[in-house]
């Protein structure tokens, strides 16, 4: 098992929070005042790699019998997907992967584009580590509210952003500040070329800061076969909870697997 230091995580959270980077959550439009009506100029994206070719992630793909939105896989298999929404102090994200890795899990990545503009090279470190990469909108604003020409441009701007990091524009959408899609969005959403938006059946309610202890008993309290969790990057708590987890599934036989492989 690896510790991770709970100071090291503390300190990481406490420059998150002066440096004024958000790390809000999902769980209601607005609640994350800082977040701005319009994106700042952002430098232009760094092409590819030669050699991360061969590590894109695969294009988005429909698996039959599922739902246009997904809220959880296979309930007669021991597997589960642990999402997170890709916002926040990028240590914070670091010490979740290799948290995940040393325990030999997978995790699935929702980033933000404006995530990715200001650290592009997170892209390149989850795919790497064998999770999933996709798409939670641009500027993590409340996308269901938007006019629909606002809409389409959360999701294309994000997906832009992964094609130029990846060569794909990643595996899952996941829309910013709602549990689900509206019609409209999921349309939107399909058209950018993803064909299934990805919802979930257990909130950790993480973004509430809530404590390590309280995210992993919230989390065991509702998950089962085929589980889909939403989970945040930026929060420490999170962090301080995940290696407990991951060994509380391991007690129970469920193992933790990328959204892919969960309804593969």
């Amino acid at each position: 098992m690896t510790t991770i230091d709970r100071r090291t995580v503390l300190r990481a959270g406490a420059g998150l929070v002066a440096a004024g980077a958000p790390a809000a959550g999902c769980a209601a439009p607005g609640a994350d005042p800082r977040t701005p009506s319009t994106s700042p100029p952002q430098p232009p994206l760094p092409s590819p790699s030669p050699s991360s070719s061969a590590a894109a992630p695969p294009a988005p793909r429909r698996f039959p019998g599922q739902p246009a939105q997904i809220t959880h896989g296979p309930r007669d298999r021991p597997r589960v997907a642990l999402t997170f929404h890709g916002q926040g102090d990028p240590a914070l994200a670091r010490a979740l992967l290799a948290a995940a890795e040393t325990h030999g899990a997978r995790l699935t990545v929702l980033a933000v584009g404006s995530w990715l503009d200001a650290h592009p090279e997170m892209a390149r470190r989850i795919l790497d580590g064998g999770h999933d990469l996709g798409n939670h909108t641009q500027r993590h604003v409340a996308v269901n509210a938007l006019p629909e020409i606002e809409a389409r441009a959360e999701i294309t701007g994000c997906a832009r952003r992964l094609r130029r990091l990846t060569g794909s524009v990643g595996t899952w959408f996941r829309p910013s500040r709602a549990p689900t899609a509206s019609p409209l969005v999921a349309r939107l959403a399909r058209a950018a070329g993803y064909p299934h938006v990805l919802s979930y059946d257990v909130d950790s309610l993480d973004h509430t800061a809530p404590g390590a202890a309280a995210v992993t008993h919230t989390v065991l309290g509702a998950i089962r076969n085929g589980s889909v969790v939403s989970l945040h990057c930026g929060y420490p708590d999170t962090v301080a909870a995940l290696p407990g987890l991951l060994h509380a599934l391991d007690r129970r036989g469920l193992r933790a697997v990328t959204t892919t492989e969960l309804l593969s």
